[in-house]
């Protein structure tokens, strides 16, 4: 079984030189300035292109892109073509993800929210999910990419999961083919989310620091099979979201810790491998690239896993 590590948006390595700039909309409407938002925007794209050499020299190939890339880009009252306006940045980005055979995705943020009962949210979120779309079809990232909650719990369980699968059943094509749904920590568990992706046939992302907040006394072993086959018509590999908790007192426990606790995570992966299927892990610890660094070292020390590069393992 080969895992390989990936990190979330920021590079704590280089953010002192590089990091994601954004505005809000009272700033940006002060001045109604576009040439504002171009400097932001080809800075970010700069960033993000600087991110993902940083990724190669590492040999870090997995790695989630940040949903603030462009600022106001959903917002009903901007009006600005940021994919035309800065195509060439685009295309450099699109060409060294190719080149260099990085998977990335993206992680819509808790404002979408597809089942909502609310006209104003399903608004705001099939607009966010369109942004994604324009973002990745640039990219050419035409892999499961965006990943998902299954969303509002309002009238229950059993009503919110078929308004998820109604309202996903009307998205545009080229969001459907991209969507991946995560378990979460609090109403939709693993056993929740593998039936809506089998029912839909998309893919299920595991997340494991949910799973141990809400999981229903439910063995994990008992589903991993399932969930690892639900990518089997993805044309990548199954993709796992990893954390620890900041600690184990019951208000922080739904909380990441800024890095992985070692000895769990072995655990973690010493109860999957019988599966023996080649598997993508997103550290979501608030270290990003440094909690993964952290995490191989350790992995170097306490096992004997063969290591093919910096953050790829054979299990």
């Amino acid at each position: 079984m080969k895992v390989r590590l990936g990190y979330v948006s920021i590079c704590t390595t280089i953010q002192h030189e590089k990091s994601f700039k954004t505005i809000n909309y009272t700033n940006y409407n002060k001045t109604n300035d576009n040439n504002i938002l171009k400097n932001i925007i080809d800075h970010n794209l700069d960033t993000l292109l600087e991110i993902l050499k940083f990724n190669v020299k590492n040999n870090i190939h997995f790695y989630r892109i940040t949903s603030n890339l462009i600022p106001l880009a959903t917002h009903d009252n901007v009006n600005y073509n940021y994919i035309d306006n800065h195509i060439d940045k685009f295309i450099n980005i699109r060409n060294y993800i190719k080149k260099n055979k990085l998977r990335c995705d993206v992680h819509p943020s808790e404002y979408t929210v597809l089942n909502s009962i609310k006209d104003s949210v399903i608004h705001s979120t099939n607009s966010i999910l369109n942004y994604h779309k324009n973002i990745l079809n640039i990219l050419d990232i035409n892999y499961p990419s965006i990943v998902l909650h299954v969303g509002s719990s309002v009238f229950g369980k059993d009503n919110s999961i078929s308004r998820f699968v109604n309202s996903f059943n009307k998205l545009d094509k080229d969001i459907k083919k991209r969507i991946i749904v995560e378990n979460d920590d609090k109403v939709f568990n693993i056993c929740d989310v593998l039936k809506i992706c089998e029912k839909l046939n998309i893919p299920m992302v595991l997340d494991y620091h949910h799973y141990m907040c809400n999981n229903n006394g439910k063995d994990l072993n008992d589903y991993i099979r399932d969930i690892f086959n639900t990518w089997n018509n993805s044309g990548t590999n199954p993709k796992i979201h990893y954390s620890s908790p900041k600690n184990n007192t019951k208000k922080d426990y739904r909380s990441h810790h800024d890095y992985v606790n070692a000895d769990e995570f072995i655990n973690f992966i010493e109860s999957i491998k019988f599966v023996n299927r080649d598997i993508d892990i997103m550290i979501e610890a608030k270290k990003k690239d440094e909690a993964l660094f952290k995490l191989v070292r350790e992995l170097k020390y306490k096992t004997s896993y063969k290591f093919i590069d910096d953050t790829t393992f054979i299990v």
